[in-house]
């Protein structure tokens, strides 16, 4: 049987114009360790540059219609996408599903890793903590996981934990400088740092993760180049780098 060659095969399958010198990626946090694994390695085999810009969500639909240079690429959350789509700010037919991102549970690094399997044994680690930290809802980031969490601290299962949102920031970096003895954020926001160690995913009863969608702007200067580096990152060959950055493909 004849065979292709990996290089071959990336040659017929991302197939980007000659004029095309920039793609823009907005993106939030919790997949940029990831894209720009991914984002290097497209621009080093196809010589086209990958900028990726990473913000707070809100920051990220302010932008979208007015940032220079215009994004050509848009990674969200389903129900921002949605909201992106109904305005007009994607082009029709492009949206398509990213994968999944854990909320996680961290403690500094040495510290005992309590067993947090169940919603119950959960509840009772966080209690046994003096603060547990994580990033404040609502305006101006508007994170999506500090709501989730802050929704799950309010459940009757985690009466008795002390916990704070912080004020500025991340609550992985409240932990990283001492001003908590556990946090809760996306798993991907813990493991870069060596201060802190993951104990692991919130229990799935609890549904602590975010899905995530990718789309091309309405403002791309040129949507074939941006399709060609969406299913870049899609692909087969893209998984094993999405997973060890803490995302799973769907």
């Amino acid at each position: 049987m004849r065979t292709i060659s990996y290089g071959a095969l990336l040659a017929i399958f991302v197939t980007p114009s000659v004029e095309a010198a920039e793609i823009v990626v907005l993106s939030p946090p919790l997949v940029r360790d990831g894209l720009n694994d991914l984002a290097g390695d497209y621009a080093r085999q196809t010589g086209i540059t990958v900028t990726v810009k990473s913000d707070v969500m809100g920051k990220i639909m302010a932008d979208i219609e007015t940032a220079t240079p215009a994004a050509d690429v848009i990674i969200l959350p389903p129900d921002l996408m949605d909201t992106l789509e109904k305005n007009g700010g994607v082009k029709p037919g492009t949206r398509a599903k990213l994968g999944r991102v854990e909320i996680g549970l961290a403690v500094p690094a040495g510290a005992p890793h309590p067993d947090i399997s169940t919603v119950a044994q959960l509840g009772s680690a966080l209690r046994g903590a003096k603060m547990v930290v994580y990033s404040k809802p609502g305006p101006p980031r508007n994170s999506v996981e500090a709501g989730i969490i802050d929704t799950i601290l309010k459940q009757p299962e985690f009466t008795g934990v002390h916990s704070t949102p912080v004020e500025t920031g991340s609550g992985i970096m409240a932990l990283v400088h001492g001003e908590g003895d556990m946090a809760m954020q996306v798993i991907p926001e813990i493991t870069p740092h060596k201060e802190v160690e993951l104990v692991g995913p919130l229990p799935a009863k609890l549904g602590a993760h975010i899905d995530t969608a990718i789309a091309i702007s309405a403002r791309s200067g040129d949507a074939s180049d941006a399709q060609a580096f969406i299913q870049y990152i899609m692909g087969r060959h893209a998984k094993a780098v999405w997973k060890v950055k803490g995302l799973d493909r769907f």
